[in-house]
């Protein structure tokens, strides 16, 4: 009987959270066939088996939060001819097929192999895995009261965690999207000099019929044209700063599973109805949770349309390696003078947030500018 467990999906990807099983107990599983899904910085993977044969027990149910290395199939290997010549190069190992990303840097890995034949040997006492060990000392859980649902009652991560929400009505520990956000805005807050600059753009030229989001997207565009500036990485260790001439923007899309950001990349090459297109098939692969890591990478400046929900202005969070993140407000109504007479108008507010490491004052207040004279004009 072999033993599968969560493979290294990636530089820095520690955990991962179970999103659906595709096979289950009695099932017959060939070599390489998927046999479930998991969410890993806020991407979904597909996980295939290592073996061929029948899966006797299975760990971990659809939400489960699990490390690497942590026990997943018990399988009853089908031996064959060719299956053993095989294992002379390929023993214990699993396919893993996609692109990981760290800090928007990839590392391309169209076929790796990853070993894990480790098992655990409980003895006698009471036996954990160590990061369950960590994690019920940090969490305030008395192992002792926990039912081990590994090898021979190991404990795993996810028994401490199931132990923590009987102990604590209410606690969630948080997951997907929602954990990767911790981390993600921690880090800007520690590392980015952030400054956010705020303006109002007058909609009175727009058609009743205007797509809000195209309209800012095609802005975006157009302000990272004239000031390339703000469409920039930033690498405060090398001290050096990439300017790109392609805008790919990513756009803030929150669901109830967390906050995700897909990137439209070669934004420039979009028509209005092209951008309405993909943010409607992409908002609907994020509330199916299906959307690839590679969907999520190479953002050069971000837009949050927070106005949508409510919100007039904000100090919206830069992510590095980016410089800027653009946020719309709630559209409001003013009176201004037109011709002596108080005359309502449709006003957007914008508020846009840069390092001021990167970026001066003056390139950000240009950005601005240009990026309200574009959303100023008629329509097309």
């Amino acid at each position: 009987m072999k033993s599968f467990t969560l493979p290294d999906l990636g530089e820095g990807l520690a955990e991962s959270e179970i999103i659906e099983w595709h096979v289950d107990a009695g099932d017959t599983v060939e070599l390489d066939q998927v046999v479930l899904t998991v969410e890993t910085a806020k991407a979904t993977v597909e996980v295939p088996s290592p073996y061929r044969g029948t899966i006797i027990r299975r760990f971990g149910n659809a939400g489960d939060v699990i490390s690497i290395g942590s026990l997943l199939l018990e399988i009853e290997e089908k031996v064959t001819t060719d299956h053993v010549q095989n294992n002379t190069s390929r023993t214990d190992t699993a396919t893993v097929v996609g692109t990981v990303s760290h800090h928007d840097h990839d590392v391309n890995i169209d076929e790796f192999w990853v070993g894990h034949s480790q098992q655990v040997k409980p003895t006698d006492t009471l036996t954990a895995m160590p990061s369950a060990r960590l994690l019920a000392q940090k969490l305030g859980v008395d192992l002792n009261n926990v039912s081990g649902s590994g090898p021979s009652g190991v404990i795993l991560d996810t028994d401490v965690y199931n132990a923590c929400d009987k102990l604590l009505p209410g606690t969630e520990v948080l997951k997907g999207a929602r954990r990767t956000m911790v981390s993600t805005m921690a880090e800007s807050h520690l590392n980015v000099a952030a400054v956010t600059i705020t303006e109002e753009a007058m909609l009175e030229r727009w058609n009743p019929d205007e797509d809000i989001t195209s309209r800012l997207v095609l802005a975006i565009v157009e302000a990272c044209h004239q000031v390339p500036a703000l469409n920039a990485w930033f690498d405060a260790e090398t001290m050096t700063r990439c300017v790109h001439s392609t805008v790919n923007i990513g756009l803030a899309v929150d669901s109830r599973h967390g906050l995700y950001v897909p990137v439209l990349r070669h934004a420039d090459e979009y028509s209005t109805r092209g951008i309405r297109q993909w943010v409607d098939k992409t908002v609907a692969g994020i509330k199916e949770r299906k959307i690839g890591r590679e969907q999520l990478q190479h953002a050069t400046i971000t837009l949050t349309n927070f106005g949508a929900i409510a919100g007039i202005f904000a100090t919206p969070v830069v992510t590095p390696p980016q410089v800027a993140i653009v946020g719309a407000g709630r559209i409001i109504e003013k009176l201004m003078l037109r011709d002596n007479k108080a005359v309502p108008v449709k006003i957007l507010p914008l508020s846009m947030t840069f390092d001021h490491r990167a970026c001066t004052g003056g390139e950000a207040a240009r950005f601005m500018k240009a990026l309200v004279n574009q959303l100023q004009q008629a329509s097309n």
